[in-house]
């Protein structure tokens, strides 16, 4: 059912809140715009000005990897500007109060943790781009590392111990889904009560099959976000309204 309008949508979301005892929200890119980090599909976002780079292509061209790490670099003053805004606050208000185990998330930005969640109970689908990584063996390596090597040599790093390239800590195209995070993921859909979709368009799949596999498994879902998804005829509720402005009102519970 589509909300009439947003205080209507409110209300039943704040009905269904209260009856639910495990809540299971799923963000995407949508909760983070008002943070002032553009998403990546929506006219004038980042994969309209540049072409995304595959992970494959990064990991057998120096110069797809030097490009997107002049990317990231780029993008730096942005992600460290950013902070929670009203939908995270909201559902760390939430996690708090004990309604939210933890939550699944597409967005790699890092704010759910900044808002209040702990580290592990926010299931990363797509990675974090705070933060980097080697390719080969996984060792984990700071951003002012990279960039201090970027700087002086002109050319991306490889990794010390393995000497294999070392890319931000996010699953490009083509690059394998992380095992435990789409097991973590799928065990919570199956055992929530209530799932909200929150700001993702639900057209980049595995992802987009959690809110199927929630309400197949007797979940009731929610789905918040500015346009229609292709799910939007499965959903308990829709609310096509300013994702802040809806959750807003459930900041200080």
């Amino acid at each position: 059912m589509i909300a009439s309008d947003l205080r209507s949508g409110v209300e039943q979301l704040g009905d269904m809140i209260a009856e639910a005892s495990v809540i299971v929200p799923f963000t995407g890119a949508g909760i983070s715009t008002e943070c002032g980090i553009p998403d990546f599909r929506s006219p004038g976002g980042l994969w309209t000005r540049n072409r995304p780079i595959p992970f494959d292509e990064f990991v057998v061209s120096a110069d797809a990897r030097n490009e997107a790490w002049r990317r990231r670099f780029a993008m730096e003053p942005t992600f460290a500007a950013a902070r929670p805004g009203r939908g995270h606050r909201a559902l760390a208000s939430l996690y708090r109060a004990g309604k939210i185990p933890a939550i699944v998330t597409q967005n790699i930005d890092n704010l759910h943790q900044v808002s209040g969640f702990a580290g592990d109970h926010v299931v990363e689908l797509h990675g974090n781009t705070t933060y980097a990584r080697c390719v080969g063996c996984g060792q984990a390596y700071d951003l002012p590392w990279v960039k201090a090597r970027f700087d002086s040599t002109g050319s991306a790093p490889g990794c010390t111990i393995c000497d294999e390239p070392v890319k931000t800590a996010t699953i490009s195209f083509g690059q394998a889904m992380p095992e435990e995070a789409m097991r973590r993921a799928t065990e919570l859909a199956q055992h929530c009560d209530l799932f909200i979709a929150i700001g993702s368009s639900l057209v980049v799949w595995p992802a987009a099959g959690f809110p199927l596999l929630a309400k197949n498994s007797g979940a009731r879902l929610v789905i918040i976000n500015n346009e229609p998804t292709e799910q939007d005829d499965l959903a308990d509720l829709v609310i096509r309204h300013d994702i802040g402005e809806t959750l807003g009102p459930f900041v200080g519970n």
